[in-house]
């Protein structure tokens, strides 16, 4: 039993188990997970990660997950990385040359250094002047806006502007893919969507409602 607010049920990591499976479960080739490591240890999101890397490649899929502070481990299973900082994407590509460009920048992480925390502290003006290494040139702080202009000319940076430069071709696409107007489907399917999910959620939690009316009606 997984639990709700009356029954504990089964643990936090459990859950997160329970949410990922359900999102595994359908039709979708592409998967979006944001923070999915919270209140996990390292071993078990090692596991989840490995499982979903698993899972993209046999069947052709994608996964975009965000983690927080990963273990080089699991760090090693991703395949591409998306380096974000102040809004601004610094890298974008496979995980293999993300340190080669912050070396071309004059950066290097340490060998006793995880990447993933290199990463996080190479963009930080407190954190950044510990991993300069051009001994012969003075150090001076490098901007995130500096980083992001300079991967454009990096030569995976060079390599995704050709990509983008390329107008898609639109005849290629699925006939679903794109809406034509501002909802899918039209207001009463909207509404009849709204009154279903509410039934199925009041059902669900069928005894706190009944305990509230009780209250009310006394």
């Amino acid at each position: 039993m997984v639990g709700d607010e009356m029954l504990r049920g089964i643990s936090g990591g459990q859950r997160k188990r329970v949410t990922t499976g359900e999102m595994l479960v359908g039709p979708a080739n592409a998967l979006f997970m944001d923070e999915i490591s919270t209140g996990l240890d390292s071993s078990t999101t090692f596991q989840i990660v490995s499982s979903l890397r698993q899972y993209v490649h046999i069947l052709n899929g994608t996964a975009v997950i965000s983690l927080l502070q990963p273990a080089p481990e699991t760090y090693d299973l991703f395949d591409d990385i998306i380096l974000i900082s102040d809004g601004q994407v610094v890298y974008h590509g496979p995980r293999e040359y993300i340190l080669d460009f912050f070396e071309s920048m004059g950066f290097r992480c340490p060998e006793r250094k995880g990447a993933a925390d290199f990463l996080q502290e190479v963009t930080s003006k407190k954190d950044q002047a510990q991993y300069w290494v051009r001994r012969d040139q003075p150090y001076r702080f490098v901007t995130v806006t500096q980083f992001a202009e300079a991967f454009q000319s990096f030569h995976i940076g060079r390599k995704i502007g050709q990509e983008l430069a390329v107008p898609f071709d639109k005849t290629k696409s699925h006939p679903a893919a794109l809406t034509t107007k501002q909802y899918g489907i039209n207001k009463k399917e909207l509404l009849k969507a709204n009154f279903s999910r509410e039934y199925l959620l009041m059902k669900r939690n069928s005894f706190v409602y009944i305990f509230k009316l009780c209250q009310v009606g006394a």
